[in-house]
């Protein structure tokens, strides 16, 4: 997003930032950061030396090739972009879990380990089908990434919804049935990841559709532009932010030579829409 004009209702109207704050925490900023796996016919090698044992574990534990990548380079991303806002080196960065809001148990957002010189740090990471998002913000955020599904997908899942959500799915022409859903369902999850429950919570129990009205109060819901295949979304704790900065990272970023600074030249933002 690029330019500077008043807010209008319902749209965040970004601010340019001044030299040296691309990777600050700012109030009333949310950050969204878009990547794509490297796609290993091209020669391209994801540098995986800054995970931790537990992540390199877990990425070598897919049974796709292409989702090992897929973790391993939302990870990456992940504490590449922490290292940034931090001045940590991404290798030391060490992550915890804040305690479920339902039953008080080590398993609810994740967080940065807290440290007393560093202003308060949210971030929200989601992937799917070669597809990557991380979100950061000075307030609690959320962040979700979907493939579109099947239409069938569509008919099953959309069962488990908000009833007022499954009455606009109802309505909805068949040939959008599939991207409506997505963008309720993404919306539906990053709402959930942002109040640190997931899908422990039943998804019938909170309205994400059309009418922004009727939304959770005290959180803001962003569409997010994506892909011709995938729904995004984001949700932040408090109103709308005035700035919402939407980009997609260069693929050398992820890669040993481009590790230095190749974050110095992250792709053109693009608008996200609250709802």
């Amino acid at each position: 997003m690029t330019g500077a004009h008043p807010p209008t209702p319902g749209r965040p109207s970004p601010r340019p930032r001044p030299g040296g704050e691309e990777f600050a925490v700012c109030d009333d900023r949310v950050d969204l950061w878009l990547m794509r796996s490297p796609d290993p016919r091209d020669g391209t090698a994801l540098d995986t030396s800054e995970l931790d044992e537990t992540e390199q574990r877990r990425a070598a534990s897919f049974i796709r090739p292409a989702d090992g990548l897929l973790y391993a380079t939302a990870h990456v991303a992940l504490r590449r972009l922490l290292s940034r806002y931090t001045h940590t080196l991404p290798h030391a960065i060490r992550f915890v879990r804040e305690p479920c809001p339902g039953c008080g148990g080590a398993h609810g957002r994740p967080a940065l380990a807290p440290t007393p010189a560093r202003p308060p740090l949210h971030f929200s990471l989601s992937h799917s089908a070669g597809v990557a998002l991380v979100g950061v913000a000075a307030a609690p955020v959320g962040v979700d990434v979907e493939r579109l599904p099947r239409q069938e997908s569509v008919t099953i899942c959309g069962k488990a919804l908000h009833p007022g959500e499954q009455r606009e799915l109802a309505g909805t022409p068949a040939q959008e049935l599939t991207s409506r859903f997505g963008q309720i369902w993404t919306r539906k999850e990053a709402y959930l990841k942002g109040i640190g429950t997931g899908l422990s919570r039943s998804p019938a129990q909170d309205y994400l559709g059309a009418d922004g009205r009727r939304h959770p109060p005290g959180w803001t819901v962003l569409d997010i532009p994506c892909t011709a295949t995938h729904s995004a979304a984001a949700a932040v704790r408090g109103p709308a932010p005035g700035t919402v900065d939407v980009r997609w990272l260069h693929g050398d970023w992820l890669t040993a030579r481009g590790a230095g600074g190749a974050a110095d030249r992250p792709g053109p933002a693009v608008p996200a829409l609250a709802c």
